[in-house]
């Protein structure tokens, strides 16, 4: 077999780690819900994800709260989204391994104490998105410094791009 990380045969998805104060939670989760992107073709508008060129469970839109949608904090990310996103979305409970929600309407809501983050490849670490203007080299330096201090290191997953 190469060695080559396979996030949808193993069941993950590429996510961040944000840990976001209660009170700046309803900020946050209406900027979140924001960066969904509105797509006019002709004869329809999509709002989806930014990035629909990638295809697979990995790039599934997914959040994690502690608790899931048991969270204390559910609700106001629930009302966030029906506020962005409008009624025709659903926030639905994760359990893991779910499969592509391009064009699904979707967004799974995983315990993060079930489902806990893991630290992606260090290639993945403070790079520009592909279909964002670039973050600027004060950002992508970040990976070098992180590095240097310790705060991030190899993970063992194979790294590189196919």
């Amino acid at each position: 077999m190469r060695q080559v990380g396979d996030y949808g045969r193993l069941g993950h998805a590429e996510v961040v780690q944000m840990t976001i104060p209660e009170p700046m939670l309803k900020d946050f989760a209406t900027r979140y819900f924001n960066l969904f992107v509105k797509y006019d073709l002709p004869g329809i508008t999509i709002v989806d994800r930014a990035d629909p060129q990638d295809k697979g469970p990995e790039y599934r839109s997914l959040l994690g709260l502690p608790g899931g949608i048991h969270s204390s904090s559910f609700p106001i990310i629930k009302d966030a989204a029906k506020e962005v996103l409008g009624d025709s979305w659903k926030l639905v409970e994760g359990q893991g391994n779910e499969p592509d929600t391009l064009l699904k309407k979707t967004i799974y809501v995983m315990d993060s104490e079930k489902f806990p983050f893991h630290v992606a490849e260090m290639y993945h670490q403070f790079h520009n998105d592909f279909q964002s203007p670039p973050y600027g080299k004060e950002y992508n330096h970040l990976r070098d410094t992180f590095r240097e201090r310790g705060v991030i290191s190899e993970t063992g997953c194979p790294e590189g791009m196919i």
